[in-house]
């Protein structure tokens, strides 16, 4: 088993290149996961925990390792002979636990994660040292297991709690000589698309991390517009789940003569 995940994690990490770069399309649950699994275009299958907590009834900061692994092990059974390359959101990693959470993805058939460097539980960045060492044992625990191309998109989050793009690029540099495929940025929450980054700062983190960057859609551009800029790896978040919940609700209008 092993053996056949890592040929799906090197084929995973190689769909990463600058200006054509792998589109995930992120999924919550077994029925969205076969949805956009069946697609011929989509080349990988991605969770988004925020989305998850939300089928869970919970909220993204309030997900727990345990609910996170029930949404992420229907999803991988759902799509399981589709034989696609399988991430997964861990949020932070969960503290100390970040090696468990390794082996039960990858005995779930996963062949990534994404990794955050704030510490949710403790409300504070992990060090830029520390988070670094996280990715290090994420790599070598799925080395042990038989997956050593197992992919780390990097989360890099001081946009979002008021830092510096400086600091952003000073901790992504060190991510990716840790071993992480990918730096992942969001953007401040404030303003009319929260999250989002303006070109002038996919522009400079795309030249920082020589094209390694992941950017997350919310409205701002199109896949296009992002693409041209050089990133090499574009989500979406839960945007795929705030259209159902809207296509559930208006269906529902109809059937009680709402509308």
């Amino acid at each position: 088993m092993s053996s056949d995940l890592n040929i799906l994690a090197k084929s995973f990490k190689s769909l990463h290149k600058p200006h054509q770069p792998v589109i995930l399309a992120n999924v919550y649950d077994g029925i969205s996961a076969k949805a956009v699994g069946s697609l011929p275009a989509t080349k990988v299958i991605a969770t988004a925990s925020y989305a998850i907590a939300e089928a869970a009834g919970t909220v993204d900061k309030e997900l727990t390792r345990e609910q996170n692994m029930r949404g992420v092990e229907a999803i991988a059974l759902a799509t399981k002979e589709l034989g696609k390359p399988l991430t997964v959101d861990i949020q932070d990693g969960y503290g100390e636990q970040l090696g468990g959470v390794i082996k039960q993805v990858i005995s779930a058939g996963a062949v990534g994660v994404n990794l955050e460097d704030y510490d949710i539980e403790n409300k504070r960045f992990y060090s830029a040292t520390d988070a670094a060492n996280r990715i290090k044992l994420v790599l070598s625990t799925a080395s042990a297991l038989g997956v050593p191309d197992f992919v780390v998109n990097a989360r890099v989050d001081p946009l979002l709690y008021g830092g510096t793009i400086e600091e952003v690029i000073s901790r992504g540099r060190v991510y990716l000589a840790a071993g992480a495929t990918s730096i992942f940025v969001l953007g401040p929450l404030e303003g009319p698309h929260p999250g989002a980054l303006t070109k002038e700062q996919i522009t400079e983190l795309v030249e920082a991390f020589a094209g390694r960057l992941n950017v997350s859609l919310f409205g701002r551009f199109t896949t296009k517009e992002v693409a041209s800029l050089g990133v090499s790896r574009i989500s979406i978040g839960p945007k795929l789940q705030f259209v159902a919940s809207a296509a559930f609700q208006e269906e529902a209008k109809r059937l009680f003569n709402l509308d």
